[in-house]
């Protein structure tokens, strides 16, 4: 897949380069129309690059089994910034989880998008680690303070907060 420039934003070509090297690192899936990448050897992961702007990605992560999330899927929006690897990409929730390092507007608290970031990082490990923060939130550094002290202090009826806002989720199919 050739990734096309953003026409709102001018990032550097090594930028672009770096982008398409990364999606060259994934597994390409072609499922009739619907066209994807997926972390290879992991199964859970999408990842869809936008043809019409190399600087926006979705990724749509399956919620992990054996946890409060195993029945959501769950849609993120992947921004690259212009200088993209030197700043993390912002990523953010479009179908947000009931989580205590989930901001209520879906943005993530977790440090590798911010003081953890260094430009040896990639998208890969960005959104492996934000599934892994599905399968154990930590609720000492929270965004979502309601969560946080829900999954700290009734950790069932946490549960039941979770799986009531993934049964209302309505998630579009790509």
């Amino acid at each position: 897949m050739s990734l096309k420039k953003s026409k709102s934003k001018k990032a550097t070509p090594f930028t672009y380069k770096r982008l398409a090297g990364e999606l060259s690192k994934l597994e390409h899936v072609e499922n009739g129309n619907n066209k994807y990448f997926k972390i290879k050897n992991l199964d859970g992961i999408n990842i869809y690059p936008n043809s019409e702007d190399a600087l926006f990605w979705l990724a749509v992560i399956d919620g992990p089994p054996e946890t409060p999330y195993e029945k959501g899927k769950f849609q993120l929006a992947i921004r690259f910034l212009e200088n993209y690897p030197m700043k993390p990409p912002s990523v953010q929730f479009l179908d947000i989880p009931f989580h205590p390092n989930v901001y209520r507007d879906g943005k993530i608290c977790v440090d590798i998008l911010q003081s953890e970031w260094s430009p040896a990082m990639n998208v890969e490990k960005v959104l492996v680690s934000i599934r892994s923060l599905l399968m154990d939130p930590n609720p000492k550094s929270p965004a979502n303070r309601d969560a946080a002290k829900l999954f700290s202090e009734n950790y069932d009826e946490y549960c039941k907060r979770v799986r009531t806002r993934i049964d209302n989720m309505v998630t579009k199919k790509f």
